[in-house]
């Protein structure tokens, strides 16, 4: 019996979504009903459509029996991560043709690094490249020549786009292919003292550099648990991903087997043609209110309070913060991994991993059991872990203690009794918070504004000494009508080392910090936004602002706050980088707790 809170949100969003859900599954059931293989296809279509294949595929396609598995890649070699998929087309080709299918690339779609962006210009693209990056998954999967459908994706933007994309084809079974984090560098602890000492001065750019490449040194995933390492927790707990396969090291035997694995059920699940092995079908109310569970449950990015109601609306299921927030009071805290702990993400796998989370979570009744998943009904099968037995892979029992208790804990003995977001609002507006690493002696900061138009006013007022005092930096501005929403990782270690120093330090904007925000406690994704007319765009120096991730408050103490005027900031002749051509997404994009989408 699943827990009465956890079923009181399923309910609520089941209920609010029942109009448009239903008219999502009718559009869906409306593209299986119609005969959506080769078969439609006149000679020359077909033709076209494989005329760059070998003699076997040509033969295997013109005669609509074996099925064609669609591939959107992500790939680029200047992301770490996506590196590892270079190769992944000819190896998928090979498993399709043992398992008796074919697989063709339908298109690339683009891949933003935002560590590459963070500070930079270009970062104001970053979060409106999901939502061309659904686009693009739509133009690869439209030339309708697909029985399934694998996606290549890992990062921040990339995973949530492929999803948003793929579910206007949910009439297809869909799953993804991860490519693994990159092996452990040098501790976290140590790179975080690096970025603090460069911040103040006492080390070279040169050895700042060195900390950097000694951090991020090959190709997979960062380490860290940001966006894409949470995307990949998402797509196991949500049933897109084979059981385990989340944090396999790229260029191992295991992460080979896996993607072999994933082609044969791919295969399988094609020739079946059944409705509800489509992604439509998997991904209902139950399976989001799992990912929310398992955002909450591991510290997860806060980019996922945005992305999760925009995979939703592609679903046409609604949900809103409050969600988030109301079972944020009954999921546990189960995982330290940085920015909220020490360890990195291979320790994290190492101790008990996705099996372990998801075998707690439902052991307590804290996870929707009775959901579709790539492997079928039912999620026990994602408690299990991939080993390898006489060169195959077999899935066996997973772990049920956890091996490092300072990682991961059961929910019988979490790091913290709630998840690790809250939900603030108040006369500024509505945000998230992310809680899993701020100690609670900084849950509440009431302290003069400080007002910031830019991450490099702040950082110019820090290098000067102007902010050795407690503060709440207020950054309006920075939402996605304005500017893209940026993230505004720069101020972190300035925070960082001015909470260090004994100040109480908070900050206050309509941007994004991401899930690397750190200790500092963060009231973020402000909406309205201060370009939508939001108050946080009248807040000026000197005003008492009080952030309290206990009561829940977000607010202005100086009630004069609502009869002032706007020092508006002007965007409308940005240029540089491309940013002019996202004039038009900039006006039609929605609020943050609508997805930030212009879907």
């Amino acid at each position: 019996m699943i827990h009465p809170k956890i079923q009181e949100v399923t309910t609520r969003i089941i209920e609010r979504s029942k109009e448009s859900r239903a008219l999502y599954l009718s559009q869906m059931r409306a593209q299986f009903d119609v005969d959506f293989n080769r078969s439609h296809l006149h000679c020359g279509n077909l033709a076209h459509a494989f005329a760059g294949c070998g003699p076997t595929d040509k033969k295997n396609l013109s005669e609509d029996i074996v099925p064609n598995i669609g591939v959107i890649t992500a790939y680029n070699d200047m992301l770490s991560a996506h590196k590892t998929f270079e190769d992944y087309p000819h190896e998928l080709r090979k498993y399709a043709t043992k398992h008796n299918a074919v697989v063709q690339v339908a298109s690339g779609v683009p891949a933003m690094c935002d560590g590459v962006t963070q500070g930079q210009d270009g970062m104001e693209l970053s979060l409106f490249s999901r939502d061309v990056i659904a686009m693009s998954t739509a133009i690869g999967l439209s030339h309708n020549m697909f029985d399934s459908v694998l996606n290549l994706g890992i990062c921040d933007k990339i995973v949530p786009g492929l999803l948003m994309g793929s579910l206007k084809f949910g009439h297809l079974p869909v799953a993804f292919v991860p490519g693994g984090p990159m092996e452990t560098g040098i501790s976290n602890d140590e790179k975080a003292r690096i970025r603090r000492d460069f911040a103040e001065g006492k080390i070279s750019r040169e050895e700042l550099l060195k900390g950097e490449s000694d951090s991020y040194h090959s190709p997979g995933t960062c380490t860290f648990y940001g966006t894409a390492n949470s995307n990949q927790m998402l797509m196991e707990i949500m049933g897109l991903q084979l059981p385990g396969s989340s944090f396999v090291n790229p260029g191992t035997q295991l992460r080979s087997l896996l993607n072999e694995e994933i082609v044969k059920v791919m295969a399988e699940k094609a020739k079946s043609k059944k409705f509800e092995d489509g992604l439509g079908t998997l991904l209902d109310e139950k399976a989001i209110t799992n990912g929310i569970i398992g955002l909450l449950a591991t510290g997860g990015s806060t980019n996922h309070t945005i992305h999760i109601i925009a995979i939703a609306n592609a679903a046409g299921i609604k949900v809103n913060w409050q969600d988030f927030s109301d079972l944020s009071k009954v999921i546990p805290l189960l995982t330290k991994v940085y920015p909220n702990g020490a360890a990195d993400i291979n320790h994290f796998h190492a101790a008990g991993g996705m099996g372990f989370v998801m075998h707690t979570l439902l052991e307590n009744n804290l996870l929707h059991q009775d959901v579709h998943t790539v492997l079928g009904f039912g999620l026990e099968k994602f408690t299990q872990e991939p080993k390898i037995i006489n060169d195959q892979i077999l899935w066996q029992e997973g772990q049920k203690l956890s091996l490092n208790e300072s990682i991961l804990r059961p929910v019988t003995n979490p790091f913290s009794k709630e998840g690790g977001l809250r939900f603030l609002q108040g006369n500024i507006g509505r945000s998230i918070m992310k809680t899993s690493a701020v100690s609670e002696e900084y849950f509440v900061t009431e302290a003069p504004a400080l007002v910031f138009k830019e991450q490099e006013d702040f950082i110019k007022e820090f290098k000067a000494g102007n902010l050795d005092k407690d503060f709440v930096a207020i950054l309006p501005f920075q939402g996605p009508k304005q500017n893209g929403m940026p993230e505004l990782h720069q101020l972190t270690p300035s925070l960082t080392i001015l909470q260090k120093r004994g100040f109480k330090v908070a900050l206050v904007t309509d941007g994004r910090m991401s899930g690397a925000s750190g200790k500092i406690p963060s009231a973020i994704h402000v909406t309205p936004e201060a370009r939508d007319g939001g108050l946080i765009g009248k807040i000026r120096n000197g005003d008492i602002v009080r952030v309290d991730a206990i009561s829940g408050e977000l607010t202005c103490l100086d009630k004069s706050i609502e009869d002032r005027e706007f020092d508006a900031k002007d965007n409308s002749t940005v240029f540089g980088l491309g940013r002019e051509l996202f004039t038009n997404m900039r006006t039609l994009v929605n609020s943050s707790e609508e997805g930030a989408s212009f879907l």
